[in-house]
């Protein structure tokens, strides 16, 4: 990247950052969307958390949207770069400084310093003073689908960046674990918004996995709005009673493809 600037300068860097971020979140969402959408729609409509589809319409503004997203995002990462480069955060390259083992964990410490950021974040933007101005954009998606995954308004793509400048500033990361914490990242925000729901019915009455968020938990969100705030984990939606109340009965539905998938909730 010091490269990349130095030779190109920095508004082609920043180019760059945007185009990388960008083409990331389509091949995140696009295969996915690809298969589940078109491809194999007919075959696993049983799968469908709301029955309906969304319209191209909503789609080619969810991809306009998730443009700025990318904009912002990648302007992000160059002052993340900046950052580096004036010793100013807890980056580190060599892997022998904390060993194998710490840089397994650390990726653990980003995920769930997210999740806990995300939580409380989403629960703010849900205020009626700051729904309108910044979370309201990302409901239009009702019926979400994979390029939901960035369809943000600008300021919520600012406030949803935040977190990385603080986590590189207080935890020892190897660039390799900011890659791959990128990749789980938007990997569960596109399971979130897949539409489907494809995980067996035992999984979460499961002692470990049902604390990991499900397709259905998200979705139910855009459906109703004031209930399941969390991204990768159930913990706090659990402590703080914000679970939505028919969740679990709406699982149950889908993944044994039983009558009740149409419950109303």
């Amino acid at each position: 990247m010091e490269y990349l600037i130095s030779n190109f300068g920095i508004i082609q860097a920043v180019l760059i950052a945007i185009s990388i971020v960008f083409i990331r979140y389509l091949f995140f969402s696009g295969i996915p969307y690809s298969i589940l959408y078109v491809i194999r729609r007919k075959n696993i409509a049983h799968k469908r958390i709301q029955k309906n589809f969304p319209k191209s319409m909503r789609i080619k503004k969810e991809i306009k949207h998730s443009f700025s997203t990318a904009i912002v995002f990648g302007g992000i990462g160059l002052c993340i770069y900046t950052l580096k480069l004036n010793g100013l955060t807890q980056i580190y390259t060599d892997f022998s400084n904390y060993g194998l083992g710490y840089f397994a964990l650390s990726i653990l410490i980003m995920l769930l310093i997210h999740d806990t950021y995300f939580y409380w974040m989403h629960r703010v933007v849900h205020h009626p003073k700051l729904f309108g101005i910044i979370h309201k954009v990302h409901h239009q998606s009702r019926n979400p689908t994979p390029f939901t995954a960035f369809s943000f308004d600008v300021a919520e793509a600012v406030v949803e960046a935040a977190i990385i400048p603080i986590i590189i500033l207080i935890v020892p990361v190897h660039p390799l674990a900011i890659f791959l914490f990128f990749n789980i990242s938007l990997a569960f925000n596109v399971m979130g918004h897949l539409g489907y729901e494809f995980l067996p019915s035992w999984f979460i009455k499961h002692p470990i996995l049902k604390w990991i968020n499900t397709s259905t938990h998200h979705n139910m969100h855009h459906q109703k709005a004031n209930a399941n705030y969390g991204l990768y984990f159930n913990f706090w939606d659990t402590l703080m009673k914000t679970n939505h109340k028919h969740y679990h009965k709406k699982f149950y539905a889908i993944t044994k493809n039983n009558k009740e998938k149409s419950i109303t909730i």
